[in-house]
């Protein structure tokens, strides 16, 4: 059986409960990418680009319609297991931070949240990334301060309306750490050195999903 991943908030984002795990969901209507139908992804880095919320399902389809590089639709999903992503999500944001500290000056304050994700130091690592994000000169060290700042702003992110937060500054960190590589490499090498941090936060992220099922099991 393939295993696919999905994320989503409190309930569906059409406003239904969250099915139980072992429970198939069906769709009746038209299956359509990105429109209609029960979708999902094969890796969950891609399942993240998506994610309306911190929770994350282990889920299995039936009568697949449409396949896209990064997600299908199906005319059935089934939850296998589901975990609360939020505090790897955190994690993550400051995983991918942390790779690109090196191509800025970064207070001490942020350097020692990054490494400990210490809740006490976050308000302050977050004021500090954001002026620094601002003011740091070049375009590498802007991006790499900008990922700090969305490392503390996972961070700040709480339940009920903030739950997305925490997935879009995940998205952000990493998108920011891309950024941040390639401008520090050049034009010649830049789209490449962009590619390679791309490719290193979905297997980093990869390996925290299922590290977090396999300790949830």
């Amino acid at each position: 059986m393939k295993i696919y991943y999905h994320f989503t908030s409190d309930k569906l984002r059409d406003g239904r409960p969250i099915p139980a795990i072992g429970e198939w969901l069906t769709h009746d209507g038209e299956i359509k990418m990105c429109v209609s139908g029960l979708h999902a992804s094969a890796d969950p880095f891609d399942a993240l680009q998506y994610a309306p919320g911190s929770m994350l399902h282990k889920v299995a389809l039936k009568g697949v319609v449409e396949r896209q590089d990064d997600k299908v639709v199906a005319r059935s999903r089934k939850i296998l297991a589901t975990i609360d992503a939020t505090e790897l999500l955190r994690r993550f944001a400051r995983q991918q931070a942390l790779s690109v500290l090196h191509l800025w000056d970064a207070p001490p304050i942020i350097k020692e949240y990054l490494e400990t994700g210490d809740e006490r130091l976050q308000g302050a690592a977050w004021a500090a990334a954001w002026d620094a994000a601002r003011d740091a000169a070049g375009d590498a060290a802007q991006y790499a301060a900008g990922a700090a700042r969305d490392a503390a702003w996972a961070a700040r992110s709480a339940a009920g309306d903030a739950a997305g937060d925490v997935a879009w500054a995940a998205r952000d960190a990493a998108g920011d750490a891309r950024d941040a590589a390639g401008d520090a490499a050049g034009d010649a090498a830049g789209d490449a050195a962009g590619a390679a941090a791309w490719a290193a936060a979905r297997e980093q992220f990869k390996a925290l999903v299922e590290k977090a099922f396999l300790c949830n099991s």
